[in-house]
């Protein structure tokens, strides 16, 4: 199978990631059937579709005509062997929870075509534990998206060994050919790259603040406001290139030392979940939340998605939204 004989794709699991995978595959032009286990999941994921393209409708992005072609390109449902009969590709967005994806993985399995590649957006589970509740490990692989997945275009294609270069090429052309950024890992790892750069990052920052050396809304500053415009335009092996490698080498000899390499949960994180202090979902965290400041930052988050990914035309723009009509012509003709 070729990227160019997907017509069909499934995604199992209507929640955070889910209906945006979904959204983001119907407006490029492909046929799609989003599953999960009950019509109020659905109805949720049908509001949120229509928030998204509300947003990226206002922000000229999304034009009446490509909602309408959203809508006819998707259907609903909870019956899980109907969802993925037809697939080409399945690609599994349920909770993070392995005993669940392995019966999620042995259900696709039962139900879709020999040819259908299984795919799970899981950001922590190893690809070769849900490839062992299938007969197909050669077609099972990690698809890993980012939130949100119709803004942000990296997905990470996780192999394992039994994962064959046939599907790894299909799932990268197919991703390519609806505007994301894919990349292959050589080999598993947990976090992949992405959260392993994160946890990295979070963890220094939870220890700066446990330390007492600054606050978290500093930390923040720090970030948003340094170095993390930077990486929006380079790499951090691209940034480090223009230092200079000497340069560089020096400042890690005087600084590793002295950064936080602990395998234990911080305990100022174990402190906020221990009061129910978790965020914007109980309006209390490093933060104070309430439901205009929660809506305000999601706002601007995707404000800011939006811009950078105007900026960078040259690439991919906005996970494919640029390469929507073309896309479409060229589904049609099929």
């Amino acid at each position: 199978m070729n990227a160019g004989d997907v017509r069909n794709i499934s995604v199992v699991g209507a929640g955070l990631m889910g209906h945006g995978i979904a959204q983001e595959f119907a407006l490029a032009g492909f046929r799609v059937f989003l599953h999960d286990v009950n019509d109020e999941k659905l109805a949720r994921a049908e509001e949120n579709i229509g928030r998204n393209l509300g947003m990226l409708s206002a922000m000229g992005l999304v034009t009446g005509d490509a909602a309408g072609t959203l809508r006819s390109n998707l259907t609903l449902g909870t019956g899980l062997a109907e969802a993925v009969a037809g697939a080409d590709v399945v690609i599994e967005a349920a909770f993070e929870n392995l005993t669940l994806k392995q019966e999620l993985f042995r259900g696709m399995d039962r139900a879709a075509p020999p040819h259908a590649i299984l795919a799970s957006n899981t950001s922590t589970l190893l690809p070769g534990a849900l490839a062992s509740a299938t007969h197909r490990p050669d077609k099972v692989l990690v698809a890993h998206y980012f939130n949100p997945p119709y803004l942000l275009p990296l997905v990470e294609l996780v192999r394992h060994d039994g994962t064959s270069d046939e599907t790894v090429r299909v799932m990268f052309d197919l991703l390519t050919k609806a505007g994301k950024s894919p990349v292959i890992l050589r080999k598993e790892a947990p976090g992949f790259i992405g959260n392993r750069l994160q946890a990295a990052l979070f963890r220094e920052a939870l220890s700066i603040v446990e330390q007492g050396i600054a606050s978290a809304a500093d930390v923040d500053t720090v970030i948003k406001n340094g170095f993390g415009r930077r990486l929006a335009a380079a790499g951090v092996f691209e940034i480090w290139e223009i230092a200079g490698w000497d340069l560089v080498m020096a400042i890690c000899e005087n600084l590793f030392p002295s950064l936080e390499s602990g395998s234990a949960v911080s305990r100022v994180l174990k402190e906020k979940v221990d009061r129910g202090d978790l965020g914007t979902k109980t309006g209390k965290g490093f933060y104070e939340w309430t439901p205009e400041s929660i809506d305000a930052l999601k706002k601007r988050i995707a404000k800011m998605l939006v811009t950078i990914a105007q900026e960078q035309q040259g690439g991919h723009g906005i996970t494919g939204i640029n390469h929507l009509n073309a896309g479409r012509k060229e589904i049609g003709r099929r």
